[in-house]
C-alpha cells in the first residue's frame, strides 16, 4: 500500500459476460482476484466519467478489454496515452479519455496501460469461444507476471533504502 493508505494498482475489466467474447475483460479479473490481493479490481460494462476520479487514487491503472482487432499472439499491452480528443459523452469513454480527465480534473498522473484481448464472437450468449480462451490464458499469464513485478517493486520502494 502507498503512504496515503490506498492500493497503488488498479485493474479495470471492461465488458459483458452475456455477450460471449466481450466478457474477456471481466474474466481476466476473475482469474487474478485470488492471486493479487494487493491489487484493486473493478468490473465495468463501459467506462464513465466517474472512473477518472477512481483512477486518481492509483499510481498505476490497467484497462482490460476484448478487441475485435486481429492481434499477434492473441493480445496486446500498450501504454495508455492521456487524451481527451476521443470525445466526451454520457456513455462509453475510451481509457485514454479517462486518464486525460484524471490528469486535468484531479492533477493526478497514474501510469496507465491497455490490455486488449482478441475476441471472435459477440452474440447474446454466455460463454467465450475456444480461440478466445486460448488468448485469455496467454493474457492472464502476461498480466500476472507484470502485476507480480509491480507488486515486488512497490514493496521494495516502500521499505526504503539506506545508503552509506
Amino acid at each position: 500500500m502507498s503512504e496515503e493508505g490506498h492500493k497503488k494498482i488498479l485493474v479495470i475489466g471492461i465488458g459483458n459476460t452475456g455477450r460471449q467474447d466481450d466478457g474477456l475483460g471481466w474474466l481476466i479479473i476473475d482469474h487474478i482476484l485470488e492471486d493479487f490481493k494487493e491489487v484493486d479490481k473493478e468490473y465495468r460494462y463501459q467506462l464513465q466519467i466517474e472512473d477518472a476520479e477512481l483512477a486518481s487514487h492509483y499510481s498505476k491503472v490497467y484497462f482490460v478489454d476484448a478487441t475485435k482487432e486481429k492481434v499477434d499472439n492473441g493480445f496486446y499491452l500498450k501504454h495508455c496515452e492521456a487524451s481527451i480528443k476521443h470525445g466526451l459523452s454520457s456513455h462509453a469513454l475510451h481509457p485514454e479519455t479517462i486518464i486525460g480527465l484524471t490528469n486535468d480534473l484531479y492533477d493526478k498522473f497514474p501510469e496507465a496501460f491497455i490490455l486488449g484481448i482478441q475476441g471472435y464472437h459477440w452474440d447474446l450468449k454466455i460463454g467465450i469461444s475456444e480461440k478466445a480462451k486460448v488468448n485469455l490464458k496467454k493474457a492472464i499469464k502476461a498480466l500476472s507476471k507484470i502485476l507480480s513485478f509491480d507488486i515486488d517493486n512497490d514493496t521494495m520502494s516502500t521499505k526504503g533504502t539506506h545508503n552509506t
